[in-house]
């Protein structure tokens, strides 16, 4: 059974209460900051005569208007990569000086069409679909992270710094980001200047490392389950919880990628391709999306490379979701489509293109004996506020159940408290986070905190 406990407390009770949460210490990464490498900037602004692209259909739609263009972004190790790029204009909208970039693998279907519009009707602005990230089946029908490790190999025998496979994807997104500004200038006689970038698991790492290269059209970046950064540290963690590395990254563990090699080479790689290696240059804002039960990372990740972000940044947790975020019942139905992260992208793309403010929201956990207290502090009052908690015999909680119970919100001095009480569990561990939702326009979103895990009660 889940254990969320949620108190009323009486308003004499906050202030020490909150005393207790500001005194509590973050949790930070104890990582050294290697100097980030040219590679990836090297790869991605050498000039490549290959790029091209050209308007391949035009379609109407009751919810907008679908452009399909059909782009060339580049010649890797003599493959050319070529790549569907989608642009949906909502029906009633206008362009926008910026748009969002969602770049994924595949191709274009009924169900990306319809997620495409979907977002670009809540968001009202274009929003542009990048298919083909990575160019894939090569080297012997290899795809997606078997791919990945097959370059970072090679990588490794060569030293050759255009083989990791992230570099033409970060490279396809720039190439992405000139087609659609010369097909607004030319189809809407508009100018695009900006872009929020977002994408799921590699394709969030993909967003990340755009981010990275400096380009000062990327204006914000949205990454969803890649939950990663500090790999170092991530992959002693995801032991830690696990017994052993995940399964799901057995592509890398084969070929001898995990754990990291102690050599001068793999030392190298991974400060050539984990993002956290270049979180100085990653001031942008942010909003990081993970599911509560995605079997690829340890439940805490995040508190491995949170506190060492720059800027603006947000985080929203999905409960009883996993690496596609679609959130399952306790019948075990899963969502068509993942609703609670569609929601808060889109209202966050919706700011950073019009300019309108995100909540701002900080909080501090604080333990004392058994008792865990989370207050999180929104600069504007939440229209719910919950507790989420999930109980499970060890530090995995993959399997878990998450459950919740509505916390009280209380006002002191002009500022709001959403403040709720978790009890460690007699055995194995609890794990916690608060969500606040908030209202823009006519959508409802959640924004969360970090989460904590509790060891069974001493």
């Amino acid at each position: 059974m889940v254990r969320v406990l949620t108190l009323e407390l009486p308003m004499k009770h906050v202030p020490g209460l909150l005393a207790l949460l500001l005194s509590a210490p973050a949790v930070r990464a104890d990582q050294p900051t290697p100097a980030p490498p040219s590679d990836l900037t090297d790869y991605v602004l050498k000039a490549d005569p290959a790029f091209v692209w050209k308007l391949a259909a035009k379609t109407e739609t009751d919810a907008g208007t679908a452009y399909t263009l059909d782009l060339t972004s580049q010649t890797w190790h003599d493959i050319t990569w070529t790549h569907k790029l989608q642009i949906f204009l909502p029906k009633g909208a206008k362009p926008t000086a910026t748009v969002v970039l969602w770049n994924q693998g595949g191709r274009p279907g009924p169900q990306s069409e319809f997620l495409g519009l979907t977002i670009a009707g809540k968001v009202g602005a274009p929003v542009c679909f990048l298919y083909g990230v990575p160019n894939q089946p090569l080297f012997g029908g290899k795809t997606e992270d078997a791919l990945i490790a097959e370059t970072f190999v090679r990588y490794l025998e060569t030293k050759d710094g255009s083989w990791p496979l992230l570099f033409p994807m970060v490279k396809s997104v720039v190439r992405a980001m000139d087609a659609v500004q010369a097909f607004a200038k030319e189809e809407w006689k508009h100018e695009v200047t900006g872009f929020v970038v977002t994408g799921a698991s590699k394709r969030g790492w993909t967003s990340w490392l755009t981010a990275a290269t400096g380009d000062k059209r990327v204006k914000a970046i949205a990454p969803l389950v890649i939950d990663t950064l500090n790999m170092p540290v991530q992959m002693k963690n995801q032991v830690r919880a696990f017994g052993k590395p995940s399964l799901e990254i057995k592509d890398y563990t084969d070929r001898g990628l995990v754990p990291i090699p102690d050599t001068p080479e793999a030392r190298k790689l991974w400060t050539m391709i984990d993002p956290y290696v270049y979180r100085d240059r990653v001031t942008v804002p942010k909003m990081i999306i993970n599911g509560a039960n995605d079997p690829y990372w340890p439940l805490d990740a995040l508190n491995s490379y949170w506190d060492d972000l720059k800027g603006e940044k947000y985080v929203l947790y999905v409960p009883n979701a996993g690496h596609d975020l679609r959130e399952t019942d306790a019948a075990g139905k899963k969502q068509l489509i993942p609703e609670r992260a569609v929601n808060t992208l889109s209202v966050f793309c919706k700011c950073m293109i019009f300019d309108k403010p995100m909540p701002q929201m900080t909080w501090k956990f604080g333990e004392k004996g058994p008792v865990c207290a989370v207050a999180a502090t929104p600069d504007t009052k939440p229209a719910e506020a919950r507790l989420w908690g999930a109980d499970n015999p060890t530090r995995d909680f993959r399997p878990a159940r998450w459950a919740a119970k509505s916390v009280k919100v209380y006002e002191d001095e002009g500022k709001q408290y959403a403040v709720g009480i978790a009890i460690k569990p007699d055995e194995g561990f609890h794990a916690a986070f608060a969500e606040l939702d908030f209202k823009l326009d006519d959508l409802t979103f959640p924004l969360s905190t970090q989460i904590r895990i509790l060891d069974a009660a001493k």
